[in-house]
């Protein structure tokens, strides 16, 4: 497939992805590649919260039919599922995945190759799903990825659990952000993930992204090239929450954010054990919702 010069091919030929695979292996010596800041030797095999060493975890791969229709298109866009996670949310519809050791460990060659898979597959771009713990196998694999001929976007499918400071050092490699911004009260982020700080680390996260890639650009294709699209989880009982986060993309990001506004939520994992979060989103918590970010100002709404 075809495709436009992408934000890492230019990396590529400047330096600049050379310069970040550098920094991510060596802050892999003590790792504080994500907010928890465990400091974990993962080179030498140390874990951390994220279970994650040296090599990354791929779960699966596939073109996916499930995502944003300006990242599926007709062909889809090339999920790439990695094991773990730094977020651990009690609810993660991918509960096994994401708290256990579910996957295959890949090299940096084999996870070049999955790239390449799915693009010969005719996906419109490569998603990594849960990046944050294993950028530096990803940037590391995509220096090959692109001499191999990978040339379609690439896409950071987070929790928005990133620091500002880690995503400073991947400006201007990857083409679209995609991140989730799921609560606004830092009490619902201790009940549901231990990580009471998640808001403000959220919050700094997105303005971070856009500053980079700015507001989602979609080619006559309808296919998304650049720029940022933003997920909101909608929870049991959060409807201000949700009008928070709304405001928030509407008056310090841009009015003309992307949103997709999810009712995806079920009591799945150990969140059962919580009341507050024992059932699933009403129909009419989900109509609410999109109202809540029309009535921001919020335009670009995929639901």
């Amino acid at each position: 497939m075809k495709s436009a010069t992408t934000k890492y091919m230019t990396a590529h030929k400047n330096g600049k992805l050379k310069e970040a695979v550098s920094y991510f292996k060596q802050s892999m010596d003590k790792c504080e590649i994500c907010p928890r800041k465990c400091g974990a030797n993962r080179n030498h095999g140390e874990l951390g919260l994220c279970e994650t060493g040296k090599f990354a975890v791929v779960s699966s791969y596939c073109p996916h039919f499930g995502e944003e229709e300006p990242l599926v298109g007709r062909f889809g866009s090339g999920a790439i599922f990695f094991s773990h996670c730094n977020l651990m949310c009690n609810f993660c519809q991918n509960y096994e995945v994401s708290h256990f050791n579910k996957g295959i460990k890949v090299n940096d060659f084999a996870l070049a190759n999955i790239m390449l898979t799915l693009q010969n597959y005719g996906c419109h771009n490569i998603n990594f799903v849960s990046p944050t713990h294993v950028l530096p196998q990803i940037l590391s694999a995509l220096e090959y990825a692109v001499s191999m001929g990978l040339n379609i976007p690439i896409v950071y499918n987070t929790s928005s659990y990133d620091s500002v400071e880690t995503l400073k050092h991947i400006e201007g490699i990857f083409d679209i952000y995609l991140p989730d911004i799921k609560f606004w009260d830092p009490e619902t982020a201790e009940l549901t993930c231990k990580a009471k700080n998640y808001p403000e680390i959220a919050r700094n996260a997105v303005r971070e992204m856009y500053n980079q890639v700015g507001d989602l650009e979609i080619d006559d294709n309808k296919i998304a090239r650049s720029g940022l699209l933003v997920r909101h989880l909608l929870m049991p009982d959060c409807l201000g929450e949700t009008e928070k986060v709304m405001t928030f993309l509407a008056n310090d990001v841009s009015v003309n954010t992307y949103v997709n506004v999810m009712a995806q939520f079920v009591p799945v994992g150990n969140s059962a054990q919580f009341p507050k979060i024992n059932r699933r989103v009403s129909s009419e918590e989900y109509e609410l919702g999109i109202l809540v970010a029309r009535d921001a100002g919020l335009w670009r709404i995929n639901y």
